[in-house]
C-alpha cells in the first residue's frame, strides 16, 4: 500500500526549481531536487494533490508533475477538505508556515507534515506549530536538508563516538541570507554537536541578494554573521555575509584529538591524537550527498515515520531551537548586546520577515 502525498505551494522547492530568481522566471520543466521530485522517485508514495492560490502556477505545476486536474486545488483548504493524505508538504513562504501547518494538522489529519525551512519567522509561531502538531499527533518534519544526508549522519555519529575528542569549537558558513539559507548551517551545527545554544551575538549587514527582484521593502532576512556558545561549552561561529557566487556551505570542527573539515569537495579528517596532524579517511562512508539525494532521503524518512519505523530526525522542536539562534542574531545586532537562549517574551515574538 502506497502513502498519499499532497503539496501546498507550487514554487521552486516544491518542484519547479527557481531558488534565487523571481517566480516570473519559472518555466514549465520540473525540478528533480524538490519535494515533488522526492515523492516521484519513491515507489511507496503517490503525489496525488497540489494546492496554490495562483491558478496559472497551479496548472503549470500539475502539468509538469502529471497531477490530473481533479488533483489540483485552488487554495489549501479545498485540498484538505477533499482529500485524505498521509504526508503533506508545506512549501509556501515562511511567513505563512504557521497558518498552513496548523491548518493541515487540524483539518487534514495526515501522519506527517514536511515543512520547508525555516520552520517559522518567530519563535512564538514555531512553538505554536509544535504544540498543535503534538496535540493532533502529527509528526512535523522540517526540511533542514543537512540532517538527511548520510555522510553528515555518519560524521555526527563519529563525533559522538569521540573521533576528534572533546569538541572545542566549530566554524561554519554559507551564502546569504540567514533565514533563507543560513538556517541550514546553524541547524546543522546544533545537530552535529547534539547541543543547544545558550548565548548568541550577531551582526546583520542588511544585504539581501535574493530580494533584488522583490518589490516588498519589508523583508528583513539578510546577510548575517555571529557566534553562539552551546550548553556543552563549545564555541560556534557562523559567517553568512557573502554572496552565492563567492561562498558555499562549509564547516570546521576542532577537537582535542583531531579536526573535521567540510568544503566543496566533501569531508576531510585529520587525526592529532598522536601529536601530529595526520590526514586519514573521513568517517563518511560511500554515500551520495547530492542536493537531490537529500529530498529522496527526506521522503524515505517521512514514509518510515508514517509506518512507525523511525524517530523524527528533523523535528519541529529541533527547528525551534534553530530559529531561537537566528532571532538571537537579530536581537543582538539591534540591541548591541548578547542574547541568552532559550528566548523569553518579548523576544519570542520578534518576527524576521522572509519568504
Amino acid at each position: 500500500m502506497t502513502d498519499r502525498a499532497g503539496i501546498i505551494g507550487t514554487g521552486g522547492v516544491a518542484g519547479m526549481g527557481i531558488y534565487d530568481g523571481s517566480e516570473d522566471d519559472i518555466g514549465d520543466d520540473p525540478e528533480p531536487a524538490s519535494h515533488a521530485g522526492g515523492y516521484d522517485r519513491n515507489e511507496d508514495v503517490d503525489l496525488v494533490a497540489v494546492a496554490d492560490i495562483d491558478e496559472d502556477a497551479l496548472d503549470r505545476f500539475g502539468r509538469a508533475w502529471g497531477i490530473p486536474e481533479d488533483g489540483r486545488y485552488l487554495g489549501h483548504e479545498a485540498m484538505l477538505e477533499a482529500t485524505d493524505l498521509d504526508i503533506v508538504s508545506v512549501c509556501t513562504p515562511s511567513m505563512l508556515h504557521r497558518e498552513h501547518v496548523e491548518d493541515v494538522a487540524t483539518a487534514g489529519d495526515p501522519d506527517v507534515i514536511w515543512c520547508e525551512k525555516p520552520v517559522a519567522c518567530s519563535v512564538t509561531d514555531a512553538e505554536s506549530m509544535v504544540e498543535t502538531c503534538d496535540s493532533e499527533r502529527v509528526e512535523l518534519v522540517v526540511n533542514h536538508s543537512q540532517r538527511f544526508l548520510r555522510q553528515n549522519q555518519a560524521v555526527r555519529e563519529a563525533v559522538r563516538d569521540g573521533l576528534v575528542g572533546e569538541v572545542q569549537s566549530m566554524t561554519s558558513g554559507s551564502p546569504m541570507e540567514l533565514l533563507r539559507v543560513g538556517t541550514h548551517v546553524v541547524d546543522f551545527s546544533l545537530y552535529l554537536l547534539d547541543a543547544r545554544a545558550e548565548l548568541v551575538a550577531g551582526h546583520v549587514t542588511g544585504a539581501n541578494q535574493a530580494a533584488e527582484h522583490l518589490t516588498d521593502d519589508n523583508v528583513d532576512d539578510a546577510a548575517t554573521g555571529g557566534f553562539f556558545t552551546l550548553d556543552t561549552g563549545t564555541f560556534v561561529t557562523y559567517d553568512g555575509t557573502a554572496r552565492r557566487d563567492v561562498s558555499m556551505f562549509h564547516h570546521r570542527i576542532n577537537g582535542t584529538e583531531g579536526r573535521l573539515v567540510r568544503a566543496e569537495d566533501g569531508w576531510r579528517y585529520w587525526d592529532s591524537s598522536g601529536g601530529d596532524h595526520e590526514e586519514k579517511e573521513p568517517p563518511t562512508g560511500d554515500h551520495d550527498d547530492s542536493h537531490r539525494q537529500s529530498f529522496d532521503n527526506a521522503v524515505a524518512h517521512a514514509v518510515d515515520l508514517v509506518e512507525g519505523r523511525a524517530e523524527n530526525v528533523s523535528s519541529g522542536a529541533d527547528a525551534t531551537e534553530t530559529i531561537e539562534v537566528l532571532v538571537g542574531f537579530y536581537a543582538s545586532h539591534h540591541t548591541g548586546g548578547r542574547v541568552s537562549v532559550p528566548l523569553d517574551r518579548p523576544l519570542k515574538d520578534v518576527t524576521i520577515t522572509s519568504w
